[in-house]
């Protein structure tokens, strides 16, 4: 790739990713004998491979290689199967009914569906030209709902904003009650919510042109309502989805929208702008009238806008347990720790059914007629190694019969007396044993042996522990390892960051190295501080911070990693997409001192370009927070570049707007600065080829000396 050294022009620097593509990699570096040895080595592993299946409440099958073998719990007693079991407790056959709903497109990114099929087949609801229309399921005796829905004047109903889809996955502006008797549907009012103009086609002969309602931070959003409409009655009314107006308190976003088993009320969330109040609330679709179920409060940061929820009225044994009849299973930070409470849909009761100060995080069962719930927790001790858990209904008694040493997976018997353990940890591979609920082994059922990979040279995914830049906080990583690692060398590393809030954290699952060290580099992952699994007060530390609190914490694991004899701390690359092609500008730019080579795919670069929803929940808006925006801006660090940088977008992003890495090259010309560019024609919100970033890094870590 040609470069642009000391740029004037920005169209100097789009031109200059055109030349040189991913075909000089093969000649910069020989690979092949280290793929080679990787390959070997995976091969010398050998891991524990088991398909596990319940044959009854003590008895369980599993597969090894080709052979069914079948165990009993209580005994430990194994014999071999003739063939394989059958599944115990499957799921039921469909009635035969068509559900028409499944066969539809699934819309793109950011978009809602534009028809709903009614639950009998019959009937269709459907967007078109600003209207909400119904009709017969082939099209047939089609008639407007609504009239004053007006393209021109931006109103419609029926349809939704490209926001709520990309940020609530709202995927949905329709829904039919389970009767076929109402609908309702969402009418969107944009006329206050400004639009971004995004070339398309720029590969053909002629471009087009696609124009989006885009509210970025600051801006006014859509304003939403949501109606019902009833068959039998002709009725058209509109839900009370906010006690105010508009832009006061809840109701500011409305979306999430379901109707009950027996259709009788529809459930709905809404939320204030700033997204630190989530309301989840019940209304009359007849009258319109609501009413609040659950309220949601963290005035400090944020909440949770789509709560993990489980209504017990769906389980197939609610009527041998009617006591949970008309109540939900809610996860909730209440306490500062995602945990579960059961919650009455009609009054709002609550009961605390975990109370952990380590984060819940999946359900594996529900027992109703046990009164048990069984659920995997983050670990007491590192709390990437999740633990199995099960606890009374009434939140008394919870037990752990997992080892905290280790990160689990579990199958559990169907009388919940058992279960099928898969441990492991980021450098012990896994191994399966069958457990009674005491966790005492009944019989360990696969083991892995690395023994030969060991004898090759393999060194295991090396786990990092580094304390966060607020100078207390305990943080994890990991390291991988090229096959042929030497200790008595000194490597260069890539780091691959994503590091946005909530976003996943570290990993305590076993795996084998990755492609990327196949090229001679260690291979690093960080979990700092606003990233999710360790509690409201881990990913409230971004809060307000985007830019800053992630960037500090990557750059104490890079202090903390450089410190081992076999890391060349002179040739730390970094590298992401999206949130990470932020990140990865960031630590170049901020910290040039300990990053010296950055690929940023598809970055925002300043947050006042970015969507309303995401950014003024995790940064209020740029005149709530003016000092925030401004340090999480990348054109203020501009001047800083000393080392290597790439920059990668499509033509086509319409998440993550070409703006963004436009606005950041015409800051590095004005700075004088050396940079690249990769341009994706018509691609999307996506990241650049792999092979191009191994040759850049390669070239720049590897090849060339470090810039000073």
């Amino acid at each position: 790739m040609t470069r642009n050294r000391l740029a004037a022009l920005t169209f100097a620097a789009l031109c200059a990713c055109a030349v040189v593509g991913q075909d000089r990699l093969a000649g910069m570096i020989d690979i092949t004998k280290t793929a080679a040895k990787r390959t070997e080595i995976q091969q010398a592993s050998k891991l524990a491979s088991v398909q596990t299946r319940w044959t009854s409440g003590t008895t369980l099958a599993y597969r090894i290689g080709d052979v069914w073998t079948e165990i009993d719990a209580k005994t430990g007693s194994k014999k071999v199967l003739d063939a394989a079991p059958p599944v115990v407790g499957g799921p039921a056959r469909p009635n035969g009914q068509v559900n028409r709903n499944a066969s539809r497109q699934r819309p793109e990114r950011g978009r809602q569906y534009t028809e709903e099929f009614s639950p009998d087949g019959t009937k269709r609801v459907f967007y078109r030209d600003g209207n909400f229309w119904v009709s017969d399921a082939d099209g047939k005796n089609e008639s407007a709902i609504t009239t004053e829905g007006d393209v021109g004047k931006r109103i419609k109903f029926g349809s939704a904003s490209w926001v709520y889809g990309e940020e609530l996955n709202q995927i949905t502006a329709m829904g039919w009650s389970p009767d076929g008797k109402t609908v309702w549907f969402y009418r969107f009012d944009d006329g206050q919510a400004k639009d971004y103009y995004l070339t398309l086609s720029e590969t053909k002969i002629q471009n087009t042109l696609d124009v989006e309602a885009y509210p970025k931070a600051g801006a006014p959003n859509p304003e939403v309502d949501v109606y019902t409409y009833n068959f039998d009655t002709k009725k058209r009314t509109k839900v009370n989805v906010r006690p105010g107006a508009f832009d006061e308190e809840v109701g500011h976003y409305v979306y999430g929208l379901s109707w009950s088993l027996d259709g009788k009320e529809l459930y709905v969330h809404r939320t204030n702008r700033w997204q630190n109040t989530m309301e989840f609330c019940a209304a009359d679709p007849a009258t319109g009238a609501g009413r609040v179920i659950v309220r949601e409060e963290w005035p400090a940061s944020w909440t949770d806008n789509s709560p993990q929820r489980t209504f017990l009225d769906t389980d197939p044994n609610i009527e041998k347990a009617p006591k949970y009849k008309g109540k939900v299973l809610w996860k909730s930070a209440r306490n500062g720790f995602d945990n579960f409470y059961i919650v009455d849909l009609k009054t709002g009761a609550t009961t605390a059914v975990t109370k952990g100060n380590v984060e819940a995080m999946a359900v594996t069962r529900l027992d109703l007629v046990g009164g048990f719930l069984y659920y995997m927790a983050a670990g007491p001790n590192n709390p990437y190694m999740l633990q199995f858990h099960r606890v009374r209904l009434d939140g008394t008694g919870d037990v752990t019969p997992t080892d905290p040493a280790t990160n689990h997976n579990v199958d559990l018997s169907p009388t919940g007396d058992y279960f099928v353990d898969t441990e492991q940890t980021v450098n012990m591979p896994p191994r399966v044993t069958l457990r009674d609920m005491a966790g005492k082994a009944v019989s360990v059922i696969a083991e892995s042996d690395i023994s030969g990979a060991i004898k090759l040279g393999y060194k295991p995914t090396q786990r990092i522990e580094f304390t966060a830049a607020d100078g207390k906080t305990k943080c994890y990583g990991s390291l991988q390892f090229p096959a042929d690692f030497d200790p008595n060398k000194k490597y260069p590393v890539i780091i691959n960051i994503y590091a946005g809030p909530e976003s996943g954290g570290h990993s305590e699952r076993y795996a084998t190295p990755s492609q990327q060290t196949n090229y001679g580099f260690i291979v690093g992952s960080f979990a700092g501080r606003g990233t999710s699994g360790r509690g409201k007060a881990f990913m409230d530390a971004m809060y307000l911070k985007m830019g800053t609190t992630e960037i500090d914490d990557h750059a104490e694991a890079v202090k903390e990693i450089g410190k081992l004899p076999y890391v060349d701390a002179q040739r730390i690359g970094i590298t992401g997409t999206s949130y990470g092609g932020y990140s990865s500008a960031l630590c170049v730019l901020r910290y040039p001192e300990l990053f010296h080579a950055a690929v940023s795919c598809s970055s925002v670069t300043d947050w006042q370009n970015y969507d309303t929803i995401y950014t003024e929940r995790y940064m209020r808006t740029p005149a709530a927070n003016p000092e925030g925006y401004k340090a999480g801006n990348a054109m203020e660090y501009a001047r800083n570049l000393k080392g290597w940088l790439l920059l990668y977008y499509g033509t086509a992003d319409n998440n993550v707007h070409p703006s963004n890495t436009l606005q950041l090259v015409q800051a590095l010309n004005r700075a004088g600065k050396y940079y690249e560019v990769q341009i994706g024609p018509d691609q999307g919100h996506t990241g650049l080829n792999f092979n191009r970033t191994m040759e850049f890094f390669v070239e720049r870590l590897v090849l060339t000396a470090p810039r000073k």
